[in-house]
């Protein structure tokens, strides 16, 4: 290849990427919708260096959240520092991946990019003298299809319901499968640090390694598609990402964990010896989420199916709260290392696997942002288990409750100034068209008696997601 493209790779790993490159077959060039899927097209290996230097081009009025069909020709390149390989077992061909930036003709970004999105928000608190972290614990259910057409988990062979942790030969029935998806995500490039079997039957959890908020994203989508392929491709089942596929079964969150270093000094600025070793602006950052949280829920937990998660009785949070080690609070101050400066974070724990994360990460962290500036107090912590509370208790505390529906979450997002800034008022208002009219098809089938239920609309829709 050129010198001058040559010099464009920026990463240590230059002379790696252009060999393995070179003996690709295909390139997969993925990017992420305004509803947060995984789009993208595939080219030849020997169209790889025309689609960097260039760009390819695309319809960008069949993009949902795109452009009208007046202005549809627009371009999408490759981020040269997302190369990565795919294990070779998914396509059975040496397949490569770039996540690309999506471009006007004219070379401008494209404004509803979600990328752009969250790459503009690290650059507002880079401008603010901040350096922000992110991480993410994605949960899944392995599930199988039965011969009537219904989904059941992969493991249906015990009664147990607390499953969490079950490591057991015969009882768990999924551990080589996450042994396999840590080394396709190691192949992938993204550092896996965990793995392990959660609550429910088949369901489970692999956490990867922290990175600032745009790498985490592009991390969640290609766990997800890791997660689908691995399942699909060596098991013949489905890793389904749905928050809640089952009633009476524990939904699928993404607890996303948030942090801030000063930019010069490389502190960390949630760090003080103050409650849970935290310190002012933490509680001020804490404060922003906490009161644009009902708002926030339209962004990361956005679908019908979300709120048939985020119900009383699971590990879903609903009360809009705050406490140290405490999992029924809305944000959690993770403690276990108590006073370990690096460690100081929090954990906000209603986002579930189905939101677009570039969107749930810009919004949750311009809410935080505006926190800190307006001084926002969060109020006391409440370090007892809300769910056990009495509703007059709650009320004596002032704890107020997020929507109950999408519907409700999203008449929240329409009039937050803050979390409408952070998608930019255009992306807000397509975001909130395309999610009410996702409102209104449910509204045919929803249930007449339980609400909790999840229907078959939801399965057909949400299951592959």
């Amino acid at each position: 290849m050129r010198g001058s493209l040559r010099r464009m790779f920026q990463n240590q790993n230059v002379e790696l990427c252009f060999k393995l490159l070179k003996n690709a077959e295909h390139v997969l060039l993925h990017f992420t919708d305004l509803l947060g899927f995984l789009k993208g097209r595939t080219i030849p290996a020997e169209e790889a260096e025309n689609a960097i230097v260039e760009g390819v081009g695309f319809d960008g009025s069949s993009l949902i959240g795109g452009v009208g069909i007046e202005e549809s020709d627009m371009l999408m390149k490759p981020d040269i520092t997302t190369f990565t390989v795919c294990p070779y077992y998914f396509y059975n061909k040496s397949v490569v991946s770039f996540i690309c930036n999506l471009y006007t003709p004219e070379g401008k970004r494209f404004e509803g990019d979600p990328r752009y999105v969250c790459q503009k928000t690290l650059e507002k608190l880079a401008a603010e003298g901040y350096k922000p972290t992110a991480a993410a614990e994605l949960e899944f259910y392995l599930v199988q299809k039965t011969a009537d057409g219904d989904f059941q988990p992969v493991e249906n062979h015990l009664m147990d319901k607390q499953r969490y942790f079950d490591i057991a030969p015969g009882r768990d029935v999924t551990e080589t499968f996450r042994m396999e998806l840590t080394n396709a995500l190691f192949t992938m490039g993204i550092a896996v640090e965990r793995q392990h079997h959660e609550v429910g039957s088949a369901q489970n959890e692999i956490t990867f390694k922290y990175a600032d908020p745009v790498i985490t994203s592009d991390n969640i989508m290609r766990y997800k598609f890791a997660a689908k392929a691995v399942a699909d491709r060596k098991y013949g089942w489905i890793a389904t990402f749905m928050p809640k596929p089952w009633f009476g079964k524990p939904g699928n969150g993404m607890h996303i964990h948030l942090g801030l270093f000063a930019s010069k000094t490389g502190r960390n600025v949630f760090y003080d010896k103050d409650y849970a070793h935290l310190s002012q602006k933490c509680r001020y950052f804490i404060g922003g989420i906490l009161e644009h949280a009902r708002a926030l829920c339209a962004v990361v937990a956005p679908t019908v199916n979300s709120y048939k998660r985020l119900v009383p009785g699971y590990e879903a949070p609903v009360y809009i709260t705050w406490s140290r080690k405490n999992r029924s609070a809305l944000i959690r101050v993770p403690e276990y290392f108590p006073g370990k400066e690096s460690e100081a974070r929090i954990e906000f724990r209603c986002p579930d696997p189905l939101c677009n994360p570039y969107l749930a990460y810009a919004a949750v962290f311009e809410a935080g942002l505006d926190g800190i500036k307006k001084r926002i107090e969060p109020g006391d912590p409440v370090d007892m288990n809300v769910y056990h509370m009495s509703e007059a208790k709650r009320r004596e505390l002032g704890i107020k409750v997020l929507p109950s529906s999408l519907k409700e979450a999203l008449e929240e997002l329409k009039s937050d100034d803050v979390c409408i800034r952070a998608l930019g008022k255009e992306n807000a208002e397509k975001y909130f068209e395309l999610k009410m009219q996702e409102w209104h098809e449910y509204e045919s089938h929803m249930p007449k008696d339980d609400e909790g239920t999840v229907t078959l609309w939801e399965l057909q829709k949400y299951i592959y997601a």
